[in-house]
């Protein structure tokens, strides 16, 4: 199973004409947390009558959105600044990867490359906008622009991020996210509301709700009362589900939630999913299952009691889809405590895993823990972490051969004739298995991009299903 990209690049391009106006080139890198920072730069520049290039040569200036959470995702950042500066010359840098310092104690960025123009670290739209404007002012008065009421975005049309909170109030060990995000930020939750009601009236089909830690939306604030459409709403991940589940309703859309740590409030939300207020999918950042090696982590979380909390899930609703991350050779971790993980994919039944073998990240505490292990044996114990993970994947997907659901299409050349792509309920883009959908049986039945069809279940394909619309 495929875990989270960090090292996709996205090349953005904004509508509009207008040969005079300055363009920006865009690249974005990283996670779906990164991605709607990107569509806010995108969305003020677009406001401000930039446009975009599709190559580096063909812009006045280069904003490079970096990733620097593994050491892949940092050579590729840099990787892309320097492309940018050879073939431009006039580079802005943004991300986590801005945030970062080098050994020497000097910005890392500028330290490998110290002819970039400017840099700043995540959700700094504003900084980054007052570097666009020194360096290629801006074309007009925004007020007179047209902008979609959704911003810009660079995922396809029908489905969208929705971020409800930047930073984390956890120090795990081997994280560095706090340093370059701060702590907990709540969005208001009348904000939220409103992008989420944007971006259903224009036809998004598909919420995926974002941040560091979902679960602990509103606790910065203290759960404070905010608005929405005129009443109440508490700052809280159960009434905001609550909310985005009543307008997915109204709008025939579906609502799938990431990064969910699993503290005992969670329990609250799986109703909702029972229900059919929100997907019965949860994307939960076990990341290792022993008591021991959790707390080295410093985990918010004990194994044996997510152990329980699933079984519970499970027995509230069954339909349940649970995905997760996890680390194989942590420093310090036994042969025996690396069993007890692969005894609890075993026995928790995770239906999608992905796993990095443990990777020192500068500035990281866990790189002063004793009982580094070799390289050889945290790849090697990942590849069998991943036999495990593949085996219990195979096994549940088996199940839904012959069951007919609900995909939403997310490719369908020729209206479907020949078949196409799309995703069901456990599946999230990019990161999980998809649908592959068989030639119609009826010469009648056609597909179309961002709309549901259904469809009768006859094969699994390793982490795929095979199905024929019905």
């Amino acid at each position: 199973m495929s875990s989270t990209s960090y090292d996709t690049p996205t090349v953005a391009q904004l509508p509009g004409d207008g040969a005079a106006a300055p363009r920006i080139g865009f690249v974005s890198l990283g996670c779906p947390k990164a991605l709607t920072d990107s569509e806010l730069i995108l969305t003020q520049l677009r406001a401000e009558g930039y446009e975009t290039s599709k190559t580096f040569q063909g812009a006045d200036l280069v904003i490079v959105n970096t990733c620097g959470f593994i050491d892949d995702a940092v050579k590729e950042s840099l990787d892309t600044i320097g492309e940018a500066l050879a073939e431009n010359g006039k580079v802005i840098v943004t991300g986590c990867l801005g945030a970062r310092t080098g050994e020497s104690g000097e910005n890392l960025v500028r330290q490998v490359h110290p002819k970039v123009l400017a840099v700043t670290g995540p959700h700094a739209t504003q900084e980054v906008m007052d570097a666009v404007h020194r360096h290629v002012p801006k074309p007009h008065d925004p007020f007179v622009d047209l902008v979609p009421p959704t911003g810009v975005k660079l995922t396809p049309k029908h489905y969208a991020y929705l971020k409800i909170s930047e930073g984390c109030n956890h120090r795990c060990t081997f994280c560095i996210i706090p340093s370059m995000r701060g702590d907990l930020v709540s969005r208001p939750i009348g904000e939220v509301l409103g992008e989420a009601q944007r971006l259903l009236e224009a036809g998004v089909k598909e919420l995926l709700v974002i941040s560091q830690d979902t679960s602990a939306y509103g606790v910065d604030v203290k759960y404070r009362t905010g608005f929405w459409n005129g009443r109440p709403v508490r700052t809280r991940m159960l009434d905001l589900v609550h909310a985005l589940g009543d307008l997915a309703e109204r709008h025939g859309a579906w609502v799938r939630l990431h990064y969910v740590y699993p503290y005992p409030h969670v329990d609250e939300i799986v109703p909702l999913m029972a229900e059919g207020k929100v997907l019965p999918y949860l994307d939960v950042p076990f990341q290792h299952a022993h008591p021991d090696v959790l707390k080295r982590m410093k985990r918010p979380a004990d194994g044996e009691k997510n152990l329980e909390r699933i079984q519970r899930w499970r027995e509230i609703c069954p339909e349940i889809v649970i995905r997760s991350t996890f680390i194989a050779g942590f420093p310090g971790e036994t042969e025996a405590e690396f069993q007890y993980l692969l005894d609890f994919m075993r026995e928790a039944q995770i239906d999608r895993a992905g796993c990095f073998a443990y990777s020192p990240v500068r500035g990281a505490a866990a790189n002063g823990l004793p009982g580094a292990l070799p390289d050889e044996v945290r790849e090697e114990r990942r590849a069998r972490f991943m036999a495990v993970a593949e085996a219990v994947s195979t096994a549940r997907l088996q199940r839904r051969v012959g069951a007919t659901m609900q995909v939403l299409v997310d490719s369908a050349p020729a209206l479907g004739r020949k078949g196409g792509v799309g995703r069901s309920y456990a599946d999230a883009p990019e990161i999980d298995g998809v649908v592959k959908l068989l030639p119609p049986e009826k010469a009648s039945k056609t597909l179309k991009v961002g709309e549901f069809t259904k469809a009768r279940i006859v094969a699994a394909e390793g982490h795929d299903l095979i199905a024929v619309p019905v």
